[in-house]
């Protein structure tokens, strides 16, 4: 067994399987194809390329391995290709249309703003549960969770036999305010199972919406539990048979997944919600670690890789910025994601010019993805690509990208920029892959800047960390569109996801909705009913360490902190606010919790739109575990003092946008870069699964810890 921690950390991206691995104190990292038929091929081949610098085979790595951890958009794959379980949904007699009437701006949802313009055009998304697989159940609980009318058991078990019939092979029971009473649920669950019990063929899982989503709000609330049952099974399939393969290969312990709050859990106690966006938050909590490491308080992680663009925030050191409103695909939930903005701007985002737009260049967001991938990579692809344009204007090497271990063909790439760009704009092949370059930063920049400048923040106050396989290429220009002054590369840039996973906590978070009155307006006095507060936490607490103590871990490795969803009466929306206290015990205590909702309020919108006049209430209580886990040290390496020329392997044309030419551009070896190296732009550095792209006026310093940082001139 190594004597230090032997952990192995794996991001399947929609064209890319990474892995990073930390082995007797050595660290190394691998890259291979995504395998769209069966995802631990892709995972197996990751890890395999990384061992390859080890004298060790898989089974070594995976025998001695404490932990494995695994961020996938399984989740995601399955949705969009609808491969989900046929369900029945149960719900209160009265409401078996809510989901397909949905909230006022449902057909908006999850569509890019293209095509909300389109209002004629536009259509409500195909529902998971067809309305024939919904059936009314005759029961009532009203908002105090007050039993109004009893279940009438005879009549649901005649609706469940009925869905049975019609080939629901699992149940979601949604019943009216049954996050504040869920005795009715209950009963249901216990019907099913009586009716169609584990020891029969029959039987079906069943999923009570007050123990997957327990908070108001019954659309969300519903559609929340449908997508965590639609999903369920397709992913434990898949991730059963991954966990089948690690066992095979001598790892006995539990395999840990990445999850939307920014910490992981056992793949037993994952739902599979837990698991969407897992892959650009590990890349928000890798920024934030090093954000930490280097002293920089406003960071922004911007992730380019095959498929999309994933943008997030680290604002005052703090991840601490959820999505407030989750959208997943084309339906809104009640999910706590830490927030990552996607847009399709990746290497493999495909270019073509929109004749119905003018002869407009459009790229992305569509994606030639792993297979058959871009024109260059000689698989079958006929579409041009951001990365074909890159290998046409110089940036990419043909012959060692990914380590040599793919060649790549100009040839290919030209052809088909020609065919499908060049020719229709009538320009060259070299000027119509400029123009995609162009527009691809620009996209990614313009994003950078509206979502830090709607938000109130200055970019110019923000750092950027380019990563991803394709980012440190693109990351000046798009800085420079952002109005960003300062670009941090990583040596682990292209698997940086797989890196932010191993410096993550296991954490846990649990939600209930209870609506509290902290400030009544009336009299201007503060709630005094400590005890209706303090039950809701101490409820989520015994929750959160029964969870841990299953992980392993002791109630003293556990640090709980409580987070509020609060508002001003009279507002529909909430603001979270980190609560000062876990437990409430005085007036005093009381104030604090307000004092801190209305210090974030006034950041969010200005000092000017706070008011208490109408009073302050809490909306939804969350409550976060922590179990803090072991995270590797960045390797301090000796000076080499500023001459890089050790590391020069020669010199190529390249295109550079900022000088509309191509010139004659130095190459260095990334590898052989050591600290204190200095490079001028123009210049490129290969490493074996990315490249950093050096425009003219672009200063690239190396540090200790062969971090390489850009100072972009304005």
């Amino acid at each position: 067994m190594a004597a230090d921690p032997v952990t192995v950390d794996v991001d399947i991206g929609g064209t890319f399987t990474d892995c990073f691995v930390r082995y007797d104190g050595e660290v190394t990292t691998g890259k291979a194809e995504t395998t769209d038929h069966d995802l631990s091929v892709g995972f197996l081949n990751a890890v395999d390329d990384a061992v390859a610098e080890f004298d060790l085979d898989r089974a070594d790595l995976l025998g001695d391995a404490d932990r494995v951890r695994y961020s996938t958009t399984v989740a995601l794959n399955k949705l969009l290709a609808r491969e989900g379980t046929t369900l029945g949904l149960l719900t209160t007699a009265g409401t078996e249309d809510l989901t397909y009437i949905g909230r006022g701006s449902q057909w908006a949802d999850g569509i890019p703003v293209q095509e909300r313009r389109n209002v004629v055009g536009a259509e409500k998304p195909e529902p998971l549960v067809p309305r024939e697989m919904t059936l009314p159940v005759e029961e009532r609980i009203n908002y105090e969770g007050e039993v109004v009318r009893p279940l009438d058991e005879e009549d649901l078990r005649e609706k469940v036999n009925e869905l049975v019939d019609r080939g629901a092979r699992a149940f979601v029971v949604s019943l009216a305010w049954s996050f504040r009473n869920p005795v009715h649920e209950r009963r249901v669950r216990e019907i099913i199972e009586e009716e169609y019990p584990d020891s029969y063929l029959g039987s079906a899982p069943v999923f009570l919406s007050s123990e997957v989503n327990p908070q108001r709000g019954e659309y969300e609330r519903t559609m929340t539990t449908i997508l965590n049952a639609y999903l369920h099974r397709p992913i434990v399939d898949e991730l059963f048979d991954i966990g089948d393969e690690l066992r095979g290969e001598g790892y006995e312990k539990p395999l840990m997944m990445i999850h939307n709050t920014g910490g992981m859990a056992e793949v037993y106690r994952t739902s599979a919600l837990n698991m969407f966006n897992a892959g650009p938050v590990s890349a928000l909590i890798g920024s934030s670690y090093l954000g930490e490491q280097y002293g920089f308080d406003n960071v922004i992680a911007a992730d380019m890789g095959g498929t999309s663009f994933d943008l997030s925030l680290v604002v005052q050191g703090s991840t601490r910025s959820y999505d407030m409103d989750p959208v997943i695909d084309r339906w809104r939930v009640n999910s706590a994601m830490l927030e990552a903005k996607s847009i399709g701007a990746g290497g493999g985002s495909i270019a073509s010019v929109n004749e119905g737009l003018d002869d407009r260049l459009e790229v992305g967001p569509e994606s030639a993805e792993s297979n058959p991938g871009p024109a260059c990579y000689n698989q079958g692809g006929r579409e041009p690509t951001v990365t074909d344009a890159d290998v046409v204007l110089g940036y990419i090497n043909p012959d060692s990208f990914h380590g040599g271990e793919k060649e790549l063909s100009v040839r290919a790439a030209e052809r088909a920029i020609k065919r499908k760009i060049a020719r229709p704009l009538d320009v060259d092949v070299e000027e119509a892959a400029a123009l995609i370059r162009k527009i691809v930063d620009a996209k990614m920049g313009n994003t950078i800047y509206k979502e830090t400048a709607l938000r109130g923040f200055d970019p110019r106050e923000f750092v950027m960390l380019g990563f991803g396989g394709a980012g440190p290429t693109h990351a000046a220009d798009v800085a420079r569109n952002a109005d960003i002054d300062t670009v941090v590369t990583f040596p682990y840039a292209s698997v940086f996801s797989a890196f932010g996973s191993s410096v993550m906590d296991s954490i846990h978070i649990y939600e209930q909705s209870r609506n509290l009155p902290l400030l009544d307006p009336a009299t201007g006095e503060y709630f005094t009913d400590f005890e209706r507060f303090n039950e809701v936490v101490a409820d989520l607490k015994e929750r959160a360490y029964r969870d841990f103590e299953g992980e392993g871990y002791d109630r003293s490795d556990v640090t709980l902190t409580l987070e509020l969803d609060m508002k001003y009466g009279g507002l529909l929306d909430v603001t979270r606010v980190g609560s000062p206290h876990l437990f409430v015990e005085s007036v005093e205590e009381v104030k604090d919790v307000c004092e801190a909702f209305e210090a974030e309020y006034r950041d969010a919108y200005s000092p000017i739109s706070a008011s208490d006049d109408n009073g302050i209430l809490i909306e939804n209580f969350l409550l976060k575990g922590v179990a803090p886990v072991e995270k590797p040290e960045l390797t301090a390496h000796e000076p080499a003092g500023p001459d890089p020329s050790s590391a020069r392997t020669g010199s190529r044309d390249v295109y550079w946008t900022t000088a509309e030419a191509f010139l004659d551009t130095p190459i260095y070896d990334q590898d052989r870069l050591r600290p204190e190296n200095v490079i001028e732009g123009p210049a490129v550095v290969e490493g074996d699964n990315t490249t950093v792209a050096l425009p003219p006026d672009v200063t690239y310093r190396i540090d200790e810890n062969l971090t390489g940082s850009m100072e972009i001139d304005p």
